[in-house]
């Protein structure tokens, strides 16, 4: 849905743009190639929806405004949205806006010669079937045939009262923003600039101000600071004579206030970078700021003064109260992220944002940038599973899963209008890809149906979703949709807000009265329904409030929607008959409520003439308002009701000035409306008069008349209708068959009741039937087809289950994890529900209502559990189980094996964990030159190797949503001898235990042992042990050449022993850790691999060797066992140390596999050994994030560190 408003796109977000901020922006093409490169205005203050590839997003109103203004696009634009009165334009760089505008289109580009002949006022433009027009064109009117049935044209040119002003010094400004108070005011703003392509910002920008409707123009550089750079105009939409100008960020954050409609301004700095602003829809002085650093702040002063509200919030997603919904008016709905990057919906006051006071409606998070707030509904979405889920609140209530079809499985929403109290969403399915369906709910927006399948979409220039459905304005239920069939796009049309669709019928005759050979359904009218951020493209459709059976849109005649052969149609009586106007694309603005029409040919030429029409499209005539042709970039309507004043703005040529054109319409009236100037009109389809329930009948002016219309401009009169079959539609989990009946749709069960139905009470009972909402008809068949008032039967329990509320089967030791008990049916208030979590502890409820929020418990141990609900009552019971992993965060990995081994002897490697307990584990592992990895769930593992040499191992352990690893080296001989080496007892003060200075220790005793005995470094491995006391292993190895010569036999490696403890008995080894600390090294037994038996005929030497092993030994012994006596002394080091001894000493490999107590760990560091450190890689695509928190997850029976 955003993902819902952020949402899918909408197709009219310029509109929404101009009814929030009374702004308009316009790009002239052309500037950087024909790529849509013209840099976005600042964001408006409009509401927003978000467009998404996926996800749930907002829509907007169809054929009006979505909420989130989108970048602009780089073509001049014509005309504005109903009662939008703001505009803003970029004409191109040294071609003309008008030539790049043909180059966008896909119109011939001109050649140079013709935009010489261009600028100059001169040169053709095509008209309808056309010769030529404005220097030289035909007149569409010589082309009429059948006056009857044609559409005339006026030969005779007719002249606009209108006024020029030039706005000099600007012509290097490439921008204008255009903003006009209306409403009996008189002033007009345009803030101008020079927006520098290459350095990506505004260099330079102008500020003008006119009193008199755009006669004249002051410029106000000197009030604002002439050397200040302004980059935006905001304007307050409850106050239009409260004015906020915004300095470019990149010189300086400032802003600038007015409160008398631009006369004056105050300056205020801002210690933020303002990129969007949301104003309050009643209070004028209150405003949001979203910052460029995804900060909110509020202002309840007019940004004269700021607070901070929150920090994280998601662009886009923040919003004012609803009146109505909300108690508090400075109450702020906005979707934060936390700092592990999850998205939850909260709620606070706009002064009183502090952590106590927040809110969070929606327990738990939310999909990322899919929070919706509009009218009475706010919209969330949680993807579980791998499948999207929507949320809905009504008023503010709690929140319930929307409810669609079974089987609709979808994979993309969103909401397109939430008018009159009910849902109106597109819906892809997972079956879909550029089409989407249609559904509708009932008023609270939990339950939905089918309106309309695959209807078409596209997208649009940021890449949002743009649906093709058109909302009417003026008529309640009244729609236009491209419906997609057999590869073919037709237009269709519905007057009771999907209940019913049909084709258009094409016009009679074409525009020069021959007649038109369509017949339904092989061929009717299609309709371009994109509300177009740019009039200027193709696809415009325009409808009024004001004049509610008057459409005008682009199209084509035939078989389906069409690109080519477009042209223009009105339809005067809301959709039932269409006329062709215009064999071109014109763009159409409605003056006096309506009662006039302007169109202006879409042209990459200069113009100087406008056509009007005073009989809603039948004849038009055409009207020059002005003397030299003009580019036109932008037309700008006055504020409203009437419209009688227009300003064009555009340009002679490229290199000239901004020339604003005022056109005053009053003096084409002879006089007001009159009530005898008008003639009922009765709104209906095909005939039938009664729609949504209700026959109404407006008053339209005489076509005859040309008048000024006034207050009866439409008035309407409503009488009910008596209820038909017509009015209803079909109830959820019922479908429309081709007899018109509504039958359950196969997965439905009608006969479910609701799950508050209990014993003695009442439900409603569904006859397949509901009322469309907001239709007012009355008696006849309603009380047939509305759902009856029934007594609950006693029903056994059935259909229960137990899941969490996010969806997964696991869970995170010492978090909360909520559990949801369902019921399909049976009676819920005097039922008996047992769970038992499966760790010793267990709870009853009376009934499924306290429930409602789900059933919280948290885990002290981790494992995997059992958890059972047990539902009872008097007609039956029902079970259900959950199997529940709960984990621990794995932090780190150490691999536990042999430095050295013998060939051909088994070895044991293990996985040590911190923390041990981490829940259920799955590990992978690499050893020797196996390509394949051996998978296992213990964390232990034996294996020979065959062969000497170095050889890596490495484990990975996949906890989770994580994988960590370890990786180890282990040299492999057929023989080797070891030596336990102690130290001089300082070197116990200077160990911190860590790998690294393990490390470093080992290669300074190799160095010694190197410089003190003459053995080759070859010889020599030194592995320094963790734990306390300080010990060593020191390994004699066979050493061979790379030749696989000389390799060192057993006597070799006999005789290097006896040099090396020979040498350590003499005290000779020794080294320096730091000035003035001298650290001995002494031997304290020898080992062999494999074992050499000791004979009589042992020498003497042998015997001695023996005997020195034994009294070291027996000297390291006494020395321990003293020093467990000493105080301070850390007892649990010393158990550490003798476990490490058993651990990686080479005399007994089935003593080899570590025994380390994973709850006598000190710290990680003590598992990491000298090899590879471990790491954590993360799994693709995962939403797994580790706590970092051990508290919850800690496995010490007590603190190591205080043994």
């Amino acid at each position: 849905m955003g993902k819902v408003g952020a949402g899918g796109g909408s197709q009219a977000r310029l509109s929404a743009l101009l009814a929030g901020a009374g702004l308009l922006v316009l790009c002239a093409p052309g500037v950087c190639g024909g790529g849509s490169c013209c840099p976005p205005p600042h964001p408006s203050s409009a509401p927003r929806s978000a467009s998404t590839p996926r996800g749930f997003s907002h829509q907007g109103r169809p054929g009006r405004a979505p909420a989130t203004p989108l970048p602009l696009v780089v073509r001049p634009l014509f005309s504005v949205a109903p009662g939008d009165r703001a505009l803003s334009l970029e004409r191109a760089r040294g071609t003309g806006a008008s030539m790049a505008v043909a180059a966008r289109s896909g119109r011939r580009r001109r050649s140079g010669a013709d935009q010489e002949k261009a600028e100059r006022g001169e040169g053709a433009s095509r008209s309808p079937r056309g010769v030529l027009r404005d220097g030289g064109q035909q007149e569409p009117g010589t082309l009429e045939r059948d006056p009857d049935k044609a559409t005339r044209f006026r030969m005779e040119e007719l002249r606009l009262t209108s006024t020029t002003f030039a706005l000099t010094g600007d012509s290097a400004h490439n921008q204008a923003m255009v903003h006009w108070s209306g409403h009996n005011s008189s002033v007009i703003l345009i803030l101008t600039k020079l927006y520098d392509y290459n350095l990506g910002s505004i260099t330079e920008s102008s500020l003008w101000r006119s009193t008199d409707y755009g006669t004249t123009y002051e410029k106000l550089n000197d009030k604002v600071g002439l050397k200040t750079i302004l980059s935006y105009l905001y304007v307050c939409p409850t106050n239009k004579r409260k004015i906020m100008l915004l300095t470019d960020p990149e010189i300086e954050s400032s802003l600038l206030i007015s409160s008398d409609e631009g006369a004056t301004y105050q300056k205020y700095r801002l210690n933020f970078y303002i990129q969007s602003l949301l104003f309050h829809p009643k209070q004028e002085d209150w405003i949001l700021a979203y910052s460029q650093d995804q900060k909110l702040y509020s202002s309840a002063e007019f940004g004269r003064r700021w607070q901070l509200i929150q920090e994280g919030v998601v662009p886009n997603r923040f919003y004012w109260s609803v009146m109505g919904s909300n108690k508090e008016p400075d109450l702020v709905h906005l979707e934060a992220r936390t700092v592990d990057g999850h998205s939850h919906y909260l709620t606070c006051r706009m002064q009183n944002c502090t952590e106590a006071n927040r809110n969070q409606p929606f327990p738990g998070y939310i999909d990322p940038d899919s929070l919706i707030v509009q009218d009475h509904y706010v919209f969330v979405q949680l993807t579980s599973g791998g499948r999207p889920h929507y949320y809905v609140s009504y008023r503010r209530n709690a929140f319930a899963q929307m409810k669609l079809p079974k089987y609709a499985l979808p994979k993309d929403m969103h909401v397109i209008s939430t008018d009159e109290n009910q849902v109106f969403a597109a819906v892809q399915e997972w079956n879909q890809n550029d089409t989407y369906n249609l559904y509708i709910s009932d008023t609270r927006g939990v339950y939905f149906t089918l309106a309309l399948e695959n209807v078409q979409s596209s997208r649009g220039p940021e890449g949002n979703i743009m649906i093709d459905l058109y909302e009417v304005a003026g008529i309640k239920g009244m729609f236009l949709a491209n419906k997609k069939i057999d590869n073919q796009v037709k237009t269709f049309i519905t007057y009771n807000k999907g209940r019913d669709w049909r084709l258009l019928q094409a016009p009679d005759t074409d525009l020069r009265g021959d007649p038109v050979h369509c017949l339904l359904p092989y061929c009717s009218l299609h309709l371009h329904l994109k509300v177009s951020e740019n009039p200027y493209t193709s696809g415009i459709i325009a409808s009024k409030d004001t004049a509610p059976s008057i459409i005008v849109a682009s199209g084509n005649i035939g078989s389906e929607l069409s690109d080519t052969d477009i042209s223009m149609f009105v339809s005067s009586d809301a959709g039932n008959t269409w006329r062709q106007i215009f064999e071109e694309e014109h763009s159409v603005l409605y003056l006096d409520q309506g009662g006039v029409l302007v169109a202006m040919k879409h042209t990459s030429l200069p113009i100087r003439h406008l056509w009007l029409s005073f009989d809603e499209g039948r004849s038009w005539s055409k009207y020059s308002f002005t003397s030299i042709p003009l580019f036109v970039d932008g037309v700008l309507g006055e504020p409203g009701e009437e419209t009688l004043i227009m300003t064009v703005f555009g340009h002679f040529s490229h290199r000239s000035e901004w020339q604003l054109v005022k056109v005053d319409y009053k003096s084409i009236f002879d006089r007001r409306c009159a009530e005898e100037d008008y003639r009922p009109w009765q709104l209906h389809s095909q005939g039938e008069a009664c729609i949504m329930g209700a026959k109404r009948i407006y008053k339209k002016r005489k076509s005859e008349r040309k008048c000024m219309q006034g207050k009866y401009a439409g008035a309407m009169e409503s009488e009910p209708c008596v209820c038909t079959e017509a009015d209803f539609d079909c109830d959820y989990g019922y479908e429309r068959h081709s007899n018109g009946q509504c039958l359950p749709a196969f997965w439905f069960n009608p006969s479910s009741l609701s799950k508050d139905c209990s014993l003695g009470q009442s439900y409603l009972n569904s006859t397949g039937y509901r009322k469309v909402v907001s239709n007012n008809c009355t008696d006849g068949v309603r009380e047939q087809y509305t759902a009856k008032p029934q007594k609950c039967p006693g029903k056994a329990p059935r259909g229960l289950r137990i899941v969490t509320a996010d969806g997964k089967l696991t869970a995170e030791q010492g978090h909360n994890v909520t559990l949801m008990v369902q019921l399909e049916e049976g009676d819920v208030q005097r039922t008996l529900i047992q769970v038992d979590f499966g760790d010793g502890i267990a709870v009853s409820y009376v009934n499924l209502s306290s429930m409602e929020d789900g059933i919280k418990h948290v885990y002290q141990n981790v494992g995997i559990f059992r958890v059972t609900v047990q539902v009872d009552n008097s007609l039956g019971s029902d079970s259900a189980v959950l199997y529940l992993h709960v984990t621990c965060p794995l932090e780190h990995v150490h691999l536990s094996l042999p430095f050295v081994t013998t060939k051909n002897k088994e070895v044991n490697a293990t996985a040590v964990l911190w923390p041990s307990q981490v829940g259920t584990l799955t590990y992978v592992w690499w050893y020797g030159n196996n390509t394949e990895p051996l998978i296992t769930l213990e964390g232990s593992i034996s294996f020979r190797f065959t062969s000497e040499g170095m050889n890596t191992i490495t484990v990975q352990v996949s906890a989770g949503n994580a994988i960590l690893q370890d990786t180890k080296t282990i040299a492999v001989y057929e023989e080797f001898r070891s030596l336990r080496l102690s130290f001089s007892p300082n070197l116990d003060d200077y160990n911190p235990d860590i790998p690294e200075w393990r490390r470093d220790i080992g290669r300074v005793i190799k160095k010694s042992l190197v410089e003190a005995t003459g053995v080759p470094g070859q010889h020599i491995l030194v592995a320094v042990l963790p734990g306390l006391p300080t010990t060593a292993e020191l390994f004699v190895l066979p050493y061979q050449d790379p030749a696989g010569e000389n390799k060192r036999s057993t006597d070799d490696l006999e005789q290097i022993s006896e040099l090396l403890i020979h040498t350590l008995n003499q005290n000779s080894v020794h080294f320096e850790l730091k000035p003035g600390v001298r650290v001995l090294v002494h031997a304290a037994h020898l080992t062999a691999a494999p074992l050499v038996d000791l004979t009589p005929t042992h020498s003497g030497s042998a015997m001695l060797m023996l005997l020195s092993v034994v009294f070291v030994g027996l000297a390291v012994f006494v020395i321990y066992k003293f020093k467990r006596k000493i105080p301070g002394i850390n007892v649990y080091a010393q158990m550490q140390n003798e476990k490490e001894q058993e651990m990686i000493s080479p005399v007994s490999h089935s003593e080899s596999r570590p025994s380390v107590p994973q709850t006598e760990l000190r710290r990680p560091g003590q598992l990491i050994d000298e090899k590879v450190e471990s790491q954590l890689i993360e799994v693709p695509n995962s939403n797994f994030e580790s706590s970092g928190v051990l508290g919850s997850c800690s496995v010490f029976s007590r603190n190591p560190t205080e043994h």
